[in-house]
């Protein structure tokens, strides 16, 4: 095996298997070859932790990627055919035996541009500093002893134009400081890591994680009533009929509770905290935005409780906007509609969102991203392409 891919499945591991730092197929890594001729990349949809020597990544020529940032007819084209024409070049640079069905991570041209080591990442911790109206004030001052300062950079559309937003940005600190920067926080999307070694990267990942956390409110749960099995299969049922009212799928309903959920649950802003809009693309692509908000007493009502979430379900259809899979049943838990293979992810990617929205609000008020940022990611093929890859229906 070639030294830099047992590298980046050895960074990819151990990053992986937090799921503070990632969630969902989120977050991607990357390691380049000695001879500075290849880089191996995280397979589109796999997740950091199941990456092996037959699986999750793909070699790419790194001149073949670079080339795509610097050719400047593909800005020209309109959005939907920019980004095919952006994952088509990926697959041409491909060098490779790779039989499967594998894209290279949608943002291989932006890690070409970096060190050695790339680890991209969506950690709760710098999200919560990432979606804080004053979170790059925040950053700033926690890390305003490092003798190299972290890169700021404002919410990009994902892909090909946030690659070349970063290449340029990383040209302008290395024009200011002489080195191209090895920490850059990304307005509402997350982290990343640039380093000559993976053992770099990985001890920069866990001093950004520690320093951030350091002024974060960790969840910590109050005591609550217990919750009978009878109340949680009536709120099942009550979310599967409404569900099925509202948009004719017959969906499998899962039943999550533990410290985060209940800790979430139990702010008296808990409610207005989850109104405020979707946070980033992994909230919008795996769980449709933020989790609904659900007074129990509604629900055990008969007929009642399914008209009302049913109802709420279909404004949100007629708005044009997606309907939710996420419920939050006060002092109940959390209930995710679909299939269980997904369910868990939606749960990890809920519990993500509360934990950001309770310390974004403390920073400033919470960022969330606005129309035009969620029309461009609910069309994006890209993110299509890696939640069906996750889902296990390629």
């Amino acid at each position: 095996m070639d030294k830099a891919l047992s590298e980046l499945i050895r960074m990819s591991n151990t990053v992986g298997k937090d799921r503070s730092l990632v969630q969902g197929g989120g977050g991607n890594t990357s390691v380049k070859t000695a001879d500075g001729k290849y880089m191996y990349i995280k397979a589109s949809g796999t997740a950091l932790k199941d990456m092996n020597g037959r699986k999750g990544w793909r070699r790419v020529r790194l001149d073949s990627v670079l080339s795509i940032i610097e050719d400047k007819s593909i800005v020209k084209l309109e959005t939907h055919a920019r980004e095919i024409e952006v994952v088509n070049r990926l697959l041409l640079a491909c060098d490779d035996q790779v039989t499967a069905v594998a894209r290279p991570s949608v943002e291989a041209h932006l890690h070409g541009y970096l060190d050695k080591c790339v680890i991209h990442l969506h950690p709760s911790s710098v999200g919560a500093y990432a979606n804080a109206k004053n979170g790059k004030a925040e950053l700033e001052r926690l890390f305003k002893t490092e003798t190299l300062p972290p890169l700021w950079v404002p919410y990009t559309d994902p892909g090909f134009m946030l690659a070349k937003r970063i290449a340029k940005l990383v040209d302008d600190y290395q024009n200011r400081l002489g080195k191209k920067p090895a920490l850059l926080f990304l307005e509402k999307h997350g982290l990343l890591i640039s380093a000559k070694s993976p053992d770099g990267a990985l001890r920069l990942v866990r001093k950004v994680i520690n320093r951030c956390n350091s002024e974060l409110k960790q969840p910590r749960a109050g005591k609550i009533k217990s919750v009978s099995q009878k109340e949680i299969n009536d709120m099942k049922l009550c979310i599967r009929k409404a569900f099925f009212e509202a948009t004719g799928e017959r969906a499998t309903i899962s039943y999550f509770c533990d410290d985060e959920i209940t800790a979430f649950w139990l702010q008296k802003d808990a409610q207005k905290m989850l109104a405020a809009g979707v946070l980033t693309p992994d909230e919008l692509v795996y769980a449709n935005g933020p989790a609904m908000w659900v007074e129990p007493s509604k629900c055990y009502k008969g007929r009642l409780g399914t008209q009302n979430i049913a109802k709420r379900l279909t404004q949100q259809i007629n708005r044009g906007e997606k309907h939710s899979v996420a419920f939050l049943v006060k002092d109940v838990g959390l209930f995710v509609a679909g299939e269980r293979k997904i369910a868990k992810t939606v749960r990890d990617v809920v519990a993500y969102s509360m934990f950001i929205r309770t310390n974004a609000k403390r920073m400033g008020g919470i960022w969330c991203l606005n129309k035009r940022q969620r029309d461009f990611i609910n069309k994006w093929e890209a993110e299509a392409f890696r939640k069906k890859v996750a889902s296990g229906k390629t």
